[in-house]
């Protein structure tokens, strides 16, 4: 009986530790976390209540709230994810997410919302502070510009680990050894706004909000398997004239790195990706040129990352999460069944294929015969359209300079007019007369179709 009590115990105190862990979220484990802004407006779950697990009050539709400030009328373009749902959101850039409910007889149409997911990595929860002792050991000072940035650099600049901001304009310091003994409080216990930033949580009456330091650093080495690297200042906006650069190199033999952030100023603003062992640059992002959605695979098992700001550098900066792949391949090729980006063709040729014979898909050529029967009251311009047809029934594509979907039709205002040239079993169409080097080429290989058989193709389409 005594060796399964020691084994129970034993067990509690592994556990306890990876609870308090899943909990408050680590820098660490950016997958724990559905947020990379501090006040969550880039939430995007889907928790539809004040209250986790469907606890407090049910949020009401976005798309039937009107009468309020914010509704899925007033977010056409989706920037602030609202919608036909209810889900938690902060579209007017509040401190935390959160939603409209029905209105109490206290007149309350709105409340916030209690995430436990939506916390930005590198913060580590709501504690409790009694005072005696002071939950955070280290030195302390108070400031009526307080926001969560200015207690971070106060505390890296003092040489310790974490940071905790209480009461809207309290900062304190501490390591890890303070944390160990720390009693969680819960989340909305932490709700008084930072005297310094309206947008800003610090903490609560006799509550810390702790963070780790690293958190917006201007310099870092990381060498976990995952994390987290801010722009500089984070959460508060990148100063101008900031020349920063951090050493990423985590196990494994590549790369994997996630933009949950990025707005720069302009383009003199830039990020630079390098490879650590060569010194070669890699990509290139600035103010003008985002980094693509998705994850961004590099050969490389080291980088270097280069940060710099103009003399007039203002904006909230970048959030990105990286992961050391353990096989260069991983990056060779994308996961099985996802869609393959076909290689460009030259002078931005885009390109539409027909179905291959026998393909469940109707043929070109049955395209070409609905649309002559649409319009078969024109007997003799069917004539025409059939023998057009046996030239195009068996072609495999049909090309068309442009950024456009690929598309046959008459010019318009100053635009070039198109021909049709064949040559079985394809067909192409260039601009009349052919221009550059490749439509010449093109069309030095091809016959054109007679010139009363293009005037019908055109009219036929203008007449669609």
């Amino acid at each position: 009986m005594e060796t399964r009590a020691l084994q129970g115990l034993l067990l509690l105190l592994h556990v306890l530790p990876m609870l308090r862990g899943a909990s408050a979220g680590s820098l660490h484990n950016p997958g724990l976390s559905e947020c990379f802004q501090v006040n969550g407006a880039d939430y995007r779950g889907r928790q539809n209540h004040t209250g986790p697990r469907e606890a407090g009050r049910p949020c009401l539709f976005w798309d039937q709230t009107q009468q309020h400030s914010y509704s899925s009328a007033s977010d056409p373009q989706g920037r602030w994810g609202l919608g036909a749902h209810n889900f938690c959101r902060n579209p007017d850039g509040d401190v935390q997410p959160w939603c409209y409910v029905a209105e109490t007889e206290e007149g309350i149409y709105w409340r916030y919302c209690d995430i436990p997911t939506c916390h930005m990595p590198g913060y580590l929860g709501c504690f409790v502070d009694s005072g005696a002792p002071p939950a955070l050991s280290g030195p302390s000072g108070t400031s009526t510009k307080l926001t969560v940035q200015v207690c971070l650099r106060f505390c890296r600049m003092k040489g310790y680990q974490l940071a905790g901001v209480e009461a809207g304009y309290a900062c304190f310091c501490g390591s890890e050894s303070d944390l160990a003994r720390g009693r969680p409080a819960p989340a909305t216990d932490c709700d008084q706004i930072c005297f310094g930033h309206p947008g800003q949580l610090c903490g609560g009456d006799g509550r810390l909000g702790i963070y780790e330091v690293s958190v917006g650093s201007c310099q870092g080495n990381w060498t976990a398997p995952q994390g987290v690297i801010y722009s500089p200042d984070f959460p508060d906006e990148y100063g101008p004239d900031r020349n920063c650069s951090w050493a990423l190199g985590p196990p494994g033999a590549a790369l994997e790195l996630t933009f949950r952030l990025f707005e720069l100023a302009d383009p003199r603003d830039r990020l630079e990706l390098r490879d650590a062992a060569s010194g070669s640059l890699l990509r290139v992002f600035d103010g003008a040129l985002p980094p693509p959605p998705g994850p961004l695979r590099l050969r490389a098992a080291a980088l270097l990352l280069t940060f710099r700001s103009d003399a007039r550098g203002h904006a909230q900066g970048f959030a990105l999460t990286y992961r050391g792949l353990q096989d260069a391949a991983e990056d060779r090729a994308p996961p099985k069944g996802s869609a393959q980006t076909p290689a460009a063709l030259p002078d931005g040729t885009n390109v539409s294929c027909s179905p291959r014979p026998g393909a469940p898909e109707a043929t070109m050529g049955a395209r070409v015969f609905s649309m002559v029967t649409a319009v078969s009251v024109l007997l003799l311009l069917l004539l025409l359209l059939l023998s057009l047809l046996r030239v195009l029934r068996r072609r495999s594509c049909l090309l068309a300079p442009g950024k456009g979907p690929p598309a046959l039709g008459p010019s318009r205002g100053s635009g070039r007019s198109w021909a049709v040239w064949y040559r079985r079993p394809r067909g192409v169409a260039l601009p009349c007369p052919p221009a550059g080097p490749q439509a010449e080429g093109l069309a030095s290989s091809y016959r054109p179709l007679s010139t009363s058989s293009q005037s019908s193709l055109r009219s036929l389409i203008s007449a669609l």
